[in-house]
Protein backbone atom coordinates (compact mmCIF):
# COMPACT_ATOMS: atom_id res chain seq x y z
CA UNK A 1 0.00 0.00 0.00
CA UNK A 2 1.61 3.15 -1.09
CA UNK A 3 1.17 6.07 1.58
CA UNK A 4 1.39 9.76 0.20
CA UNK A 5 1.53 12.85 2.93
CA UNK A 6 -0.44 15.20 1.20
CA UNK A 7 0.25 18.59 2.99
CA UNK A 8 -0.68 22.51 2.53
CA UNK A 9 2.76 24.54 2.32
CA UNK A 10 6.15 24.05 1.33
CA UNK A 11 9.07 22.18 3.81
CA UNK A 12 12.17 24.39 3.91
CA UNK A 13 15.52 22.82 4.05
CA UNK A 14 15.94 22.12 7.89
CA UNK A 15 16.00 19.85 10.95
CA UNK A 16 12.19 19.46 10.11
CA UNK A 17 12.81 17.87 6.71
CA UNK A 18 15.53 16.14 7.83
CA UNK A 19 13.77 14.08 10.31
CA UNK A 20 10.71 13.40 8.23
CA UNK A 21 13.51 12.54 5.42
CA UNK A 22 14.99 9.78 8.14
CA UNK A 23 11.22 8.42 9.03
CA UNK A 24 9.76 8.17 5.89
CA UNK A 25 13.71 6.04 4.86
CA UNK A 26 13.10 3.75 7.76
CA UNK A 27 9.36 3.03 7.24
CA UNK A 28 9.97 2.27 3.35
CA UNK A 29 12.97 -0.09 4.51
CA UNK A 30 10.52 -2.00 7.51
CA UNK A 31 7.41 -1.43 5.37
CA UNK A 32 8.63 -3.48 2.21
CA UNK A 33 8.40 -6.12 3.18
CA UNK A 34 4.73 -5.56 5.22
CA UNK A 35 3.51 -4.76 1.84
CA UNK A 36 3.93 -0.92 3.19
CA UNK A 37 4.87 2.10 1.07
CA UNK A 38 6.63 3.55 -0.19
CA UNK A 39 5.95 6.52 1.33
CA UNK A 40 6.01 10.35 -0.25
CA UNK A 41 5.15 13.68 0.80
CA UNK A 42 2.70 15.84 -1.29
CA UNK A 43 2.87 19.30 -1.53
CA UNK A 44 0.31 21.73 -2.55
CA UNK A 45 0.93 25.25 -1.86
CA UNK A 46 -2.42 28.01 -2.06
CA UNK A 47 -0.09 31.39 -3.56
CA UNK A 48 -3.20 33.37 -3.95
CA UNK A 49 -3.81 32.69 -0.56
CA UNK A 50 -7.57 32.09 -1.56
CA UNK A 51 -8.50 30.05 2.16
CA UNK A 52 -9.48 26.52 3.35
CA UNK A 53 -11.70 25.73 -0.55
CA UNK A 54 -8.72 26.86 -2.36
CA UNK A 55 -6.73 24.42 -0.59
CA UNK A 56 -9.22 21.94 -0.86
CA UNK A 57 -9.37 21.72 -4.03
CA UNK A 58 -5.37 21.50 -4.53
CA UNK A 59 -5.29 18.71 -2.37
CA UNK A 60 -8.12 16.26 -4.31
CA UNK A 61 -5.99 16.94 -6.99
CA UNK A 62 -2.81 15.42 -5.44
CA UNK A 63 -4.67 12.76 -4.25
CA UNK A 64 -3.93 9.23 -5.68
CA UNK A 65 -7.58 7.88 -7.55
CA UNK A 66 -9.35 5.08 -5.13
CA UNK A 67 -6.83 6.26 -2.51
CA UNK A 68 -7.93 6.01 1.31
CA UNK A 69 -8.10 9.47 2.16
CA UNK A 70 -7.31 10.01 6.21
CA UNK A 71 -7.24 13.14 7.18
CA UNK A 72 -5.05 14.70 10.38
CA UNK A 73 -7.38 16.91 12.12
CA UNK A 74 -8.46 17.85 15.92
CA UNK A 75 -12.18 16.82 15.51
CA UNK A 76 -10.63 13.04 14.67
CA UNK A 77 -10.16 9.91 16.75
CA UNK A 78 -7.15 9.92 19.31
CA UNK A 79 -5.55 6.29 18.86
CA UNK A 80 -2.63 4.05 20.15
CA UNK A 81 0.40 3.56 18.05
CA UNK A 82 -0.81 -0.15 17.81
CA UNK A 83 -4.23 1.20 16.81
CA UNK A 84 -2.79 3.24 14.31
CA UNK A 85 -0.92 -0.18 12.76
CA UNK A 86 -3.66 -2.39 13.00
CA UNK A 87 -5.38 0.65 11.25
CA UNK A 88 -3.11 0.45 8.26
CA UNK A 89 -2.93 -3.40 8.20
CA UNK A 90 -6.63 -3.75 7.83
CA UNK A 91 -6.56 -1.32 5.06
CA UNK A 92 -3.55 -2.99 3.01
CA UNK A 93 -5.16 -6.29 4.08
CA UNK A 94 -8.76 -5.19 2.60
CA UNK A 95 -6.55 -4.74 -0.67
CA UNK A 96 -6.11 -0.94 -0.50
CA UNK A 97 -3.65 0.51 -2.66
CA UNK A 98 -3.11 3.83 -1.80
CA UNK A 99 -3.58 5.67 1.30
CA UNK A 100 -3.00 9.36 1.59
CA UNK A 101 -2.89 11.30 5.17
CA UNK A 102 -4.00 14.75 4.63
CA UNK A 103 -3.04 17.65 6.52
CA UNK A 104 -4.16 21.03 5.94
CA UNK A 105 -3.29 24.74 5.77
CA UNK A 106 -3.60 27.10 9.43
CA UNK A 107 -7.12 27.25 8.87
CA UNK A 108 -7.15 23.13 8.82
CA UNK A 109 -8.92 21.48 6.12
CA UNK A 110 -12.07 22.41 4.35
CA UNK A 111 -15.20 21.16 5.67
CA UNK A 112 -16.14 19.59 2.49
CA UNK A 113 -13.13 17.67 2.23
CA UNK A 114 -12.90 16.59 5.59
CA UNK A 115 -16.72 14.87 4.88
CA UNK A 116 -14.89 12.85 1.70
CA UNK A 117 -12.21 11.33 4.26
CA UNK A 118 -12.73 7.50 5.49
CA UNK A 119 -11.00 8.47 8.85
CA UNK A 120 -10.39 11.04 10.81
CA UNK A 121 -7.05 10.36 12.87
CA UNK A 122 -6.31 13.19 15.98
CA UNK A 123 -2.67 13.86 17.34
CA UNK A 124 -4.49 15.13 20.13
CA UNK A 125 -6.27 18.01 21.44
CA UNK A 126 -3.51 20.64 21.62
CA UNK A 127 -2.56 22.04 17.97
CA UNK A 128 0.60 21.17 16.40
CA UNK A 129 2.76 23.76 13.98
CA UNK A 130 2.17 21.76 10.43
CA UNK A 131 5.77 20.97 9.94
CA UNK A 132 5.64 18.70 13.63
CA UNK A 133 2.73 17.46 12.08
CA UNK A 134 4.68 16.02 9.48
CA UNK A 135 7.43 15.02 11.24
CA UNK A 136 4.90 12.94 14.51
CA UNK A 137 3.07 11.51 11.36
CA UNK A 138 6.80 10.44 9.91
CA UNK A 139 7.73 9.13 13.13
CA UNK A 140 4.13 6.92 13.39
CA UNK A 141 4.42 5.19 9.88
CA UNK A 142 8.15 3.99 11.13
CA UNK A 143 6.86 2.72 14.45
CA UNK A 144 3.68 1.10 13.27
CA UNK A 145 5.82 -0.70 10.63
CA UNK A 146 8.32 -1.63 12.90
CA UNK A 147 5.28 -3.38 15.30
CA UNK A 148 3.84 -4.63 12.41
CA UNK A 149 7.09 -6.38 12.00
CA UNK A 150 7.74 -7.49 15.57
CA UNK A 151 10.63 -5.48 15.90
CA UNK A 152 12.06 -4.03 19.30
CA UNK A 153 11.45 0.01 18.68
CA UNK A 154 7.81 -0.07 20.23
CA UNK A 155 7.33 -0.83 23.74
CA UNK A 156 4.31 -1.46 25.60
Amino acid sequence: MRISICAVGRLRAGPEKLLIDDYLTRFDRTGRGLGLGPARVVEVEDKKNAGMGAEAVLLRKALPKGTVICTLDERGRVMSSPEFANRLANWRDAGRQDLALVIGGADGIDPSLRAEADFSLSFGAMVWPHMLVRVMLAEQLYRAANILSGGPYHRV
